[in-house]
C-alpha cells in the first residue's frame, strides 16, 4: 500500500485532485478571516468554557489550560496565525509546493480545532492529510514539488560538500 501511495503516477494524479480541492478550501478559508477580520478570542473563551468532556468530566485538560495559559493571553498572535496558516495551507497544497509540509500544519490546525471541541469537517481533514503525508513527495508529483524537490536536495548536497572541503582544509 505504501509502495503504490509513494510511486504510482496514477496515484500521484488522483492526490493532485484532492489535495488541490482540500487546499482550495483552506485557501478560501483563510483568505476570508484575512479579509474579512478575524478574532479568535470568541472561539478560545468559548473552548475554555465548554471543554471537551466525557463522563468522567473534561477530557483534554491539558488543552484546556493550554488555552488559559497561552492562547487566550496570546488571541492577537493566533488572531494572526490562524488566518495566514490556513492561506499558506492552502497554497501549499494547491501548488503541490513543500505539500507534505502543507498537509502537516494543516492537520496540525484540525487537531487543535477537534481538541477545542470543534468536530465538523476535521476528521476527513485530517485523513486526507494523513494520505497526503504516507503518500510524501508523490503528493506533489503534479505540482510544483516536482522541481522544488530536486532543486533543495542538490542545494543541501553542495552545501555539505563546501563543508566537508573547508573541515578538511581546516585540518
Amino acid at each position: 500500500m505504501f509502495e503504490l501511495l509513494r510511486k504510482n503516477n496514477v496515484v500521484a494524479g488522483v492526490l493532485a485532485i484532492i489535495r488541490i480541492y482540500i487546499g482550495y478550501a483552506w485557501f478560501t478559508a483563510g483568505l476570508g478571516k484575512v479579509t474579512g477580520g478575524f478574532d479568535a478570542t470568541g472561539f478560545l473563551q468559548g473552548a475554555v468554557a465548554n471543554p471537551v468532556a466525557g463522563p468522567d468530566g473534561v477530557v483534554y485538560g491539558w488543552y484546556v489550560d493550554f488555552l488559559q495559559a497561552f492562547a487566550i493571553p496570546n488571541a492577537d498572535l493566533f488572531n494572526i496565525l490562524v488566518p495566514w496558516g490556513e492561506v499558506l495551507v492552502g497554497l501549499g497544497l494547491m501548488l503541490g509546493c513543500f505539500t507534505t509540509a502543507a498537509a502537516f500544519f494543516g492537520m496540525v490546525m484540525n487537531f487543535s480545532f477537534l481538541l477545542a471541541g470543534t468536530v465538523s469537517h476535521n476528521p476527513t481533514d485530517i485523513l486526507i492529510g494523513t494520505v497526503i503525508l504516507v503518500a510524501g513527495a508523490n503528493a506533489g508529483k503534479f505540482g510544483a514539488d516536482r522541481y522544488v524537490l530536486p532543486y533543495l536536495r542538490t542545494v543541501v548536497a553542495r552545501r555539505r560538500k563546501q563543508q566537508e572541503v573547508k573541515e578538511t582544509v581546516e585540518v
